[in-house]
């Protein structure tokens, strides 16, 4: 399978609802320019509230693993059985995004370790847009790689990732690595290229997808791929014990409902809310609030240098007795 793990986290959208002047908090003129009268760089601070426990987030029954688990890497795993899967990590677990299973009131920490490299030739479809050509035309050789098309299911997706890689070739942008492969989409399942169309000797030449019509290129290309033996370690015997091991391995900041001023603890309700902004130099609230959640590059030295300018920084962080997800971000005045 070639699809890429879902990602946990996502990122907030929503209106700018007002902020509090900037007031104390003097770190002078830096040497980009920012001032102490407020004209500074914005930064932009948002709250997502987790709901339940850390288990409920992160662990997994065995009854019910993600569809992208390989299953039988998952119960060799458990049984301490000797197993391998090629070219894809069983669970897509990483050493810092590691994935956890329940299984009999023991939790296990699933990962992998490589064990070997085979070398594989997969034929690789990639497309190439035909000049003058809407979509579909009057050539016989042309076939329909829509939803709606006759071609076979792993077709219409090869089709769709090719398409991907297709439309990026020669523009800004790029396209979703992990999907396509050398440029196009390559046939790795051997039930797909067993039932594919575009990959007989009498294939169509043209493929049409959306708004156009692409010209097939198949090639069989080599590929070197990992072996991976899938592992499972038992890592706790009571759900407050893997809450803990969650909390250390995710949780950043931990703040007590009671540790800020009230003007602080405004400033997280509406963060929480909608989402808080103050152009730098920030409040004296605001500095105590990015000094309790462990932002103090945003506060000392140099603002965008040191705080990354302009890129989303996320972090979990524990307030009181609830998860957030926090969002920090630098922004321009045009985007204020």
């Amino acid at each position: 399978m070639d699809e890429l793990a879902p990602s946990r986290r996502r990122l907030l959208a929503g209106a700018l609802a007002g902020g509090i002047g900037a007031a104390a908090g003097c770190l002078g003129t830096d040497e980009d320019g920012d001032t102490d009268d407020g004209s500074g760089p914005q930064l932009r601070l948002s709250l997502s509230r987790i709901d339940g426990s850390l288990r409920d987030r992160y662990v997994r029954d065995r009854n019910d693993p993600p569809t992208e688990w390989d299953e039988a890497a998952l119960d060799a795993a458990l049984a301490g059985e000797s197993h391998t899967t090629q070219g894809r990590k069983p669970f897509f677990a990483a050493p810092d995004d590691p994935e956890y299973v329940l299984r009999d009131g023991t939790y296990h920490r699933l990962g992998s370790v490589v064990v070997d490299e085979v070398a594989e030739t997969y034929p690789v479809l990639r497309l190439f847009e035909v000049d003058g050509e809407g979509s579909g035309g009057d050539d016989d050789s042309t076939v329909d790689g829509g939803e709606d098309g006759d071609l076979p299911d792993a077709d219409r997706r090869a089709v769709r990732i090719a398409h991907l890689a297709a439309r990026a070739r020669g523009n800004v942008g790029g396209y979703p690595v992990g999907l396509v492969q050398r440029g196009g989409y390559a046939y790795r399942d051997e039930t797909a290229r067993a039932e594919s169309a575009l990959l007989a000797a009498d294939g169509p030449d043209r493929v049409a997808y959306r708004d156009s019509t692409y010209r097939v290129e198949i090639e069989r290309e080599r590929f070197h791929e990992a072996v991976y033996r899938p592992t499972a370690e038992a890592v706790a015997e009571s759900p407050e014990r893997m809450e803990a091991i969650l909390r250390a391995t995710f949780v950043g900041a931990r703040v007590g409902s009671d540790d800020l001023s009230a003007e602080a603890t405004r400033i997280v309700e509406q963060a929480g809310m909608e989402e808080y902004s103050e152009a730098h130099p920030y409040s004296d609230a605001y500095v105590e609030l990015l000094r309790a959640i462990d932002a103090r590059h945003y506060v000392d030295g140099n603002v965008r240098k040191d705080a990354a300018a302009r890129e989303t920084e996320e972090e979990m962080i524990r307030y009181g007795d609830e998860y957030y997800e926090r969002y920090l971000r630098i922004l321009d005045g045009e985007e204020g």
